[in-house]
Order: structure tokens, then sequence, then C-alpha cells
């Protein structure tokens, strides 16, 4: 057992698993909550906690996983490739909508660090708290922050965004599709997109393109925003 523990098919097998598990209660409560992503976080660190396993030996697999968030990225050009037609057609106000939104997201993240006298490395782990997990971490190292931190805000934001985004639209009469799906795709990323697609396919293929596109403008934006503002 404990050779098994220092092999890369051990953090590996865990993750699969503890996925699996988190879709399965997912799908049964069908809460937005129950993210499976948030789940098997839990049930990881829970694991590891009860049978005394350093994070050392989970990480062995757990980090060819995370090798292949960088390229499983490129998988966000497939949404857009889809909805091509649709973008076309509302191609300025998609584009201003989902940069309105990304500036919105930086900007609110240094502004509160500042006013609760964060620490910069803290402010920086939350800066990229809106777009999805590949992108999150790898902006995340490029401005100082540390990715751990970051994960755990996109995955709070995601499922924030989830709940909450229907009560929002509804409150201030938020009607046209492709403005919704937006400001999910551009708030709650792909946690956010399942609660769009509930909503209509309109809602779901524009939160999904925006996911790819708020991506892009986050990569481009957060690390000059935040050497002016912070």
């Amino acid at each position: 057992m404990k050779d098994f523990l220092i092999t890369p098919l051990f953090g590996i097998v865990l993750s699969i698993v503890a996925f699996e598990v988190g879709i399965f209660i997912n799908k049964k409560t069908g809460l937005a909550v129950c993210n499976a992503f948030l789940i098997s976080i839990l049930l990881i660190i829970g694991f590891l906690t009860v049978f005394q396993i350093s994070q050392q030996s989970f990480n062995i697999g757990g980090d060819i996983i995370s090798f292949f968030l960088g390229p499983a990225t490129v998988i966000l050009a497939v949404p857009i490739y889809k909805q091509l037609t649709l973008l076309k057609a509302n191609l300025l106000p998609v584009l201003v909508g989902i940069t309105a939104g990304c500036v919105t997201a930086i900007t609110s993240i240094i502004g509160f660090s500042k006013l609760f006298k964060l620490q910069a490395v803290l402010c920086a782990s939350l800066v990229p708290k809106s777009v999805t997990t590949p992108i999150g971490i790898e902006v995340s190292k490029e401005i100082g922050g540390i990715p751990a931190i970051t994960v755990a805000a996109i995955i709070i934001t995601g499922i924030v965004g989830a709940v909450f985004a229907p009560i929002v639209c509804r409150i201030f009469h938020i009607k046209d599709k492709v403005a919704v799906g937006i400001a999910i795709g551009a708030s709650s990323h792909a946690i956010g997109t399942t609660k769009a697609l509930e909503l209509g396919e309109t809602e779901g293929a524009m939160s999904g393109l925006t996911i790819g596109i708020a991506g892009l403008i986050t990569v481009l934006l957060a690390p000059i925003l935040i050497k002016w503002l912070l």
C-alpha cells in the first residue's frame, strides 16, 4: 500500500474517483451548490486528512493532471467556432459586454483589496476569480498570486454565479438572451454556464462563448490593471 501511495497512479485514481462521486451527487441533488468540482476537492482533502497521507504523495499524480489543464484550455476555441455566426451578428455588443465584465471583475477585486487592506499576494490571487480554472491559474502565477487560492476563488465565484445569476437577471429585468449569457459567462465561467444552459440554448451558447473570450481579455488586462491600480 505504501508503494502505491508514492506512485503517480495514486493521485490520478483518487482525483478521478472523487470527481465521479461529485458528478453523481450533483446529478442526484440537482443543486448548484453541490458542484462536482467542489465536492471532489472536499473528498480528496478529507481522504488525505483521515488517512494522514501527505500532500506530496498526492501531488505525484495530481501534478500530472494539473499539467493537462493548460492544453485543455484549447478546447475553449470550440464554443467560439460553433457560435461564430451569432458572434458576427452581435460582435460589437458582445465584445464590449465581455470587456466590461472583465474590467469590473478585476477592478472590483483590487478596490476591495485596498479597502480591506489585503496583502498584494492575496489580491493577485483573487483577480482571476471570474475566468476558467486553467487560465486563472496561469494568470495568477504571472501576476504573483497563489494558484491554490485562485482555484478556491474560482470555484466559489462559479457556484455563487450559478445560484444567484437568474435571480439578479429577474431583479434587473434582463431579458435579452445574449445579454444574460454574456453576463453569466463573464462573471462565473464554466460553473455558471451550466446554469445558463438550463435557462436556454442561446444563453448557454453565449455563456460558453464568453468563457474563452473573457479568458483572453483577462490575460491581457489583468497584469496591466493590477500594476496601475494596486
